[in-house]
């Protein structure tokens, strides 16, 4: 058996492709506008897409770690987080090529990017994201003004607000390094192995 690291790295980026090969748009079908979007509202998404075969949706949080949500099949069956058919917090179908996936009651912890996936020949291609994010509140510290005097001058606060896009962070791309690094990790503890192996058969 072949244990050296070329052929698992070979196979390991196989697995793996950004946006190439595959037509994938995710649309918002509700709210109307995006910049509205309140706690407790109903999000839904489309995947349009030119295959059926199935497909994925996660979403990246503004660390840039991404969250399996759901797959739904070429039957348009769905499935869940830790194997589960149902979900209390999202809804997800499939019509056609167009997979859809609905935020029951959009939350604070729902916020991110929101990207379909689909494996085509055994690569998995990502989707544009579509930011999802509650609208940025500025609060205002009430403040004490300073005694005046001659020739002072009074500084204004500077009020900004975050950017919600920039909590998009991170690569979605680091599933490629899992599949590359987990088994070019095996393939050396297995060469490893057998070098002790020998070494010990050989000084007997």
């Amino acid at each position: 058996m072949d244990t050296s690291p070329a052929p698992l790295l070979l196979l390991a980026l196989a697995f793996c492709e950004y946006g190439h090969g595959a037509k994938l748009e995710v649309k918002v079908r509700s709210p109307k506008d995006m910049g509205q979007l309140r706690v407790g509202q109903r999000l839904e998404l489309e995947c349009h897409t030119d295959r059926s075969h199935g497909a994925s949706w996660i979403r990246q949080d503004s660390s840039g770690t991404l969250h399996f949500i759901v797959f739904i099949n070429s039957l348009s069956k769905p499935t869940f987080e830790g194997g589960q058919r149902t979900s209390t917090r999202f809804e997800a179908s499939k019509d056609s090529t167009i997979y859809q996936l609905a935020v029951k009651s959009f939350t604070p912890q729902d916020q991110g990017s929101y990207f379909c996936v689909v494996n085509l020949n055994q690569m998995l291609h990502f989707s544009p994201g579509q930011p999802a994010f509650l609208p940025a509140t500025t609060t205002v510290a009430p403040s004490t003004p300073a005694p005046t005097t001659q020739g002072s001058t009074t500084e204004e606060p500077n009020l900004t607000s975050p950017d919600p896009e920039g909590r998009m962070r991170g690569d979605p791309n680091f599933f490629c390094h899992i599949f590359i690094w987990v088994p070019l990790a095996g393939a050396c503890l297995l060469l490893l192995l057998a070098l002790v192996i020998t070494i010990v058969l050989c000084q007997r």
